[in-house]
């Protein structure tokens, strides 16, 4: 049997199924209109667009951004739930919308499709909020109908928005300086501000709350892109999975959490790994214990429940910060019943 403590490894393919899609839906006959539009989405960041097939060539011009001329499948009745998933195994991806009650038939949907990836329309932030959270795994993504760029905001902010965590305060329990590691330096292609950070443990169920360098200090100027996350084998949250700091590289998605729980994506935009000397720092929450690998040095903080930054060449016994606690140990960066032991 493998070994839990392992981390996942995605491929391309597993990153693109977990991310939530964003879709643009124009089917005006006027090209300026439909330009226009697809302007606004490329630079939203919508995943793609919904145009008629006569304007797919002109369009691949503006920038780049999925484009397809598929057509929403209507649900109707309960028949057409099997026809959905039917159409998702073969096409890979559907676009759909309800004719009344959408709730239960989409749960029967998420709950009886495969691989395939279901894309649903979407009129309202609530609706959307529902929709991407149903069966908590929720629908592969949703599309709305442009009706001006700041319309279209209001869903890219909504699918920008991650969950919010429930953060645990912590007492620490040891400080001990260690040699020297190899430590990572995530840079993000976010800015981030005080209170924010990444969540990094030694224990995939137990994650200390790191803070961003977006504050200044005497010795060097702030770097609010930057988490100097700790040493090569911790772990860091990334949703509900987990990845090897070693394993992050340009492009991969990331998750910056805030002291109050709430939670946005950002990507990778480089990884430094250098010889550093490392700290030692666990703590206690709940009768839970977990530690950390950090860069010895007065510019690594971690988050107190305050969130405020507090440097580890402050940090003593008894201060308290903040932390995550999961419930399960991870096989392969995956919650599992199994038992596991780290320590």
């Amino acid at each position: 049997m493998l070994c839990g403590c392992v981390s996942y490894t995605e491929t391309k393919g597993d990153k693109m199924k977990e991310m939530k899609e964003l879709w643009m839906i124009n089917e005006n006959d006027d090209w300026e209109s439909v330009k226009e539009s697809l302007k606004d989405a490329i630079e939203l960041g919508f995943t793609g667009a919904l145009i008629k097939k006569e304007f797919i060539e002109r369009a691949t011009k503006l920038g780049k951004i999925d484009l397809l001329s598929d057509e929403l499948i209507e649900v109707k009745k309960a028949e057409d739930q099997d026809k959905i998933v039917e159409a998702s195994k073969k096409k890979g991806r559907v676009f759909i919308t309800f004719s009344g009650w959408k709730i239960i038939p989409l749960e029967n949907i998420i709950a009886m499709k495969e691989h395939g990836k279901v894309i649903v329309k979407v009129d309202e932030e609530d609706e959307a909020i529902t929709v991407l959270g149903t069966l908590e795994k929720g629908a592969d993504g949703i599309v709305v109908e442009y009706k001006g760029r700041d319309y279209l905001r209001k869903f890219a902010e909504i699918l920008r928005r991650g969950e919010r965590l429930k953060l645990k305060t912590a007492k620490i329990t040891k400080i001990q300086p260690l040699g020297v590691g190899d430590r990572v330096c995530i840079d993000t292609v976010t800015l981030m501000t005080p209170g924010e950070g990444m969540l990094i443990g030694n224990k995939a169920e137990f994650m200390f709350l790191v803070a961003s360098e977006s504050e200044e200090s005497e010795y060097v100027a702030s770097r609010p892109f930057r988490v100097n996350a700790g040493s090569v084998n911790a772990y860091i949250k990334v949703g509900e999975k987990t990845r090897y700091l070693s394993e992050l590289e340009a492009g991969d998605e990331v998750e910056i959490v805030r002291f109050d729980g709430n939670t946005r994506k950002s990507y990778v935009g480089r990884i430094k790994i250098e010889k550093r000397p490392m700290i030692l720092i666990a703590a206690e929450s709940d009768g839970v214990i977990g530690n950390v690998i950090l860069q010895n040095a007065e510019t690594i903080k971690l988050i107190t429940p305050e969130g405020k930054h507090k440097s580890i060449s402050e940090l003593k016994e008894g201060d308290e910060i903040l932390v995550w606690v999961g419930e399960r140990a991870r096989h392969f960066g995956i919650s599992v019943e199994e038992f596991i032991i780290e320590r």
